[in-house]
């Protein structure tokens, strides 16, 4: 039994050899986000025909968390207002996977098929979403029917 007692002293000084443990290196402070880039006018691919300003900014279009800074342009025909919006994205999926997220935000999302986009409302506001190549468009405050002869012109202006 002394023998026993004796050893466990040294069996526990003898676990506490080996190799160090693992430093643990100090908390390093978050990295400052990038800072978001205000896109580039694209005041061109706009329909001349009403338009008032166009204004670019790099925060989320409409305070939508999924679509990046882009391009809106403010309209008045007659008394309708609207807007077109323009987002340029440099990965080839972002337009589509930014069209899918505000498609799942809109009540009553209507595939739009001609289009390969969709229409619905956002809170009370009409809208009308497609994307081409690098591109997500779409017009706020016209139903479909007004908005589909508008997306046309503005599809075309999308290279």
């Amino acid at each position: 039994m002394r023998t026993i007692i004796a050893l466990i002293p040294a069996a526990l000084l003898l676990s506490g050899c080996g190799a160090p443990a693992p430093r643990q290196e100090a908390a390093k402070p978050a990295a400052n986000p990038a800072p978001r880039q205000v896109p580039a006018p694209e005041d061109r691919r706009f329909p001349a025909d009403g338009r008032g300003e166009v204004t670019q900014t790099a925060e989320p279009l409409f305070g939508k968390p999924f679509l990046t800074g882009g391009n809106i342009a403010r309209y008045k025909r007659g008394v309708k207002e609207f807007e077109l919006f323009l987002i340029k994205s440099p990965n080839p999926a972002a337009p589509a996977s930014m069209m899918f997220e505000y498609k799942t935000a809109l009540a009553g999302p209507k595939f739009i098929a001609h289009f390969g986009g969709y229409a619905g409302k956002d809170g009370e506001t009409d809208v009308f979403l497609f994307t081409k190549g690098s591109w997500l468009a779409g017009i706020r405050g016209l139903p479909q029917s007004e908005a589909d002869l508008i997306a046309r012109d503005f599809a075309a202006r999308l290279d």
